[in-house]
């Protein structure tokens, strides 16, 4: 009897679909998804989200940006100075938690503190301040140092220590262990064996995650003013509290301008350290 029907081919690449096409979906894996989608849908509901409602507003969003065409092009003159300030509070709070962040990351990493008393309390506690948002931290040293650059500073410098420690730590983990083991073996000590086994090999990287903490501290510091921090921010507050929008818009045109020009100027220095 001829077999009329198509011959099924079978590949080593078809085979390797085939296998993944009939694997039974795990118990596991379906209650995942099923708890993932119900939260999805739970938090829709319960945050009143209405695709309705964001068509209304859509309108408004065109009136707010016709408010504010042109911008202000003579407000230019007062903004330059906080915008000044906003980039040394980055400067500053950078440079600083640049610095404190080395011993930290050093105690996080479990290659480097090889006692797990001291590694593990290192890393929760680094992950509990990581949690904290940065204008809240601002808020907080607002309340105690009162307004001003110094609450902005210090909030920059928590939030670098938290970026750069976080990076830094797992960068440290996945060091060539060959330098480190051969100090050892000579009998060096551990501030011999950290800056000729660890220091040489992580130092592109620390460089690399002091760029991309300052591109994000730059972001940062713009904002903080809305709490009292400084900078360019509180320029924000008032022009807007005072509906003066054209003004708002020169503020965000120098702001674009000012970040995408550092962002820019820190991606290439960062291509050259990789």
């Amino acid at each position: 009897m001829k077999n009329w029907g198509w011959n099924k081919v079978t590949t080593p690449t078809t085979h390797k679909y085939n296998r993944y096409l009939n694997k039974r979906m795990s118990l596991k894996t379906s209650f995942s998804i099923i708890l993932i989608t119900g939260l999805i849908i739970w938090s829709f509901i319960y945050t009143g989200f209405s695709i309705g409602d964001l068509m209304i507003g859509l309108p408004q969003i065109g009136v707010f940006f016709k408010q504010m065409i042109p911008p202000d092009w003579g407000y230019l003159d007062h903004i330059t100075q906080p915008m000044l300030d906003t980039i040394r509070m980055a400067i500053v709070g950078t440079f600083l938690g640049s610095i404190v962040s080395i011993p930290i990351a050093l105690l996080c990493a479990s290659n480097i503190v090889q006692t797990k008393w001291i590694a593990i309390p290192s890393r929760f506690v680094l992950n509990i301040v990581r949690t904290i948002p940065d204008l809240l931290l601002a808020a907080v040293f607002v309340a105690i140092f009162g307004i001003g650059q110094i609450p902005g500073v210090l909030a920059l410098f928590v939030l670098t220590i938290c970026i750069i420690g976080k990076l830094l730590y797992e960068s440290l983990e996945t060091i060539d262990p060959g330098p480190m083991e051969a100090m050892t073996a000579v009998g060096a000590n551990k501030v011999k064996w950290i800056a000729f086994g660890v220091v040489p090999q992580a130092l592109s990287s620390f460089m690399s995650y002091v760029l991309f903490a300052f591109e994000i501290n730059i972001r940062a510091s713009a904002v903080l003013g809305l709490v009292g921090a400084g900078g360019i921010g509180l320029f924000y507050d008032q022009t807007l509290g005072l509906f003066q929008y054209k003004k708002t818009a020169m503020i965000i045109l120098f702001t674009l301008i000012i970040v995408v020009i550092i962002d820019y100027v820190s991606s290439k220095v960062r291509e050259k350290l990789a």
